[in-house]
């Protein structure tokens, strides 16, 4: 969705206790803050508390940077990790593809259609396959291959993607079914701006093939799992899972087809919500207000 101008997210979270709402809300209000809608989650496994507010700041009232420097004070009393983000900011996306676009083709669909509210300044692959879907789109095309499995050439190539995120100012580098392992270091520095998609059968059915290995048991479900990356495998926190209902009667080419719609799906969403500044990291876990 889109915002107009002079409206921002603030996101927050803290330690559980009296007076959290009442507190930011009035500080909101004292700047000239207009509170468009709210959500809030008190965890109490981890007795912290969540909350995101959207807000537009009325005409007089206090700069983007006073209201933040009103707000460290508060802040500091109730030990409040926060961030505010202009909500009318159109985020730079940078994807990521290998030799599988159902994911790639789906999020520039979308992204043409308007359904997500942000730019893509470049697309990075480790094959050639889709250039030519990447020129019909006007998207600059990086073709970035991985010709030796060896720590120096992954390194190599992995310096020339940091480039472009550096470059194009990226806000979100989404992997998009790309099937090169990043290194602890690049995850590192992507630390909270990265998601990932895989079929949702892990640890089962690894390496290839994994939906026909699915149909060699007899699944019952096809999922998709979205995450930001981090240097556990696969392990980041979940933003948002989809699944589908099959039986026996379906072959591994159509389970195949079942689990890249899901993927699609579970992708789209996590992107969306991360970019809508709706997702909070709690530990392992995550807080989505949808």
């Amino acid at each position: 969705m889109s915002y107009p101008e002079n409206s921002y997210i603030l996101k927050l979270s803290c330690p559980d206790q009296p007076g959290i709402v009442h507190a930011v809300s009035g500080a909101l209000l004292e700047n000239g803050a207009n509170i468009v809608d709210s959500a809030q989650f008190g965890d109490r496994h981890t007795e912290r508390f969540f909350m995101r507010m959207h807000f537009q700041m009325r005409a007089g009232g206090a700069t983007c940077d006073e209201l933040l420097r009103q707000i460290e004070p508060l802040a500091q009393r109730l030990n409040i990790q926060y961030q505010i983000a202009d909500a009318s900011h159109k985020p730079r996306v940078l994807l990521m593809v290998s030799k599988f676009g159902h994911c790639l083709n789906d999020l520039l669909f979308r992204y043409r259609t308007g359904q997500l509210n942000i730019e893509i300044p470049a697309i990075v692959s480790n094959h050639k396959d889709f250039y030519q879907l990447a020129a019909s789109y006007d998207i600059p095309f990086h073709y970035f291959p991985l010709m030796k499995a060896s720590t120096e050439a992954k390194a190599a190539q992995e310096a020339k993607i940091w480039d472009v995120v550096q470059e194009e100012k990226i806000d979100l580098v989404v992997l998009a079914r790309y099937m090169q392992v990043l290194s602890p270091d690049l995850c590192e520095k992507l630390a909270g701006r990265a998601i990932n998609i895989h079929h949702s059968f892990l640890p089962s059915f690894k390496g290839a093939k994994p939906y026909g290995q699915a149909y060699d048991r007899g699944v019952k479900l096809i999922g998709a799992t979205a995450h930001y990356v981090t240097t556990d495998l696969d392990e980041g926190p979940i933003i948002e899972q989809a699944v589908e209902r099959v039986d026996h009667a379906m072959d591994p080419e159509e389970l195949t087809m079942i689990g890249r719609d899901v993927e699609c799906v579970a992708l789209s969403r996590a992107v969306k919500w991360h970019l809508e500044h709706r997702v909070i990291v709690n530990g392992h876990r995550t807080i989505v207000f949808r």
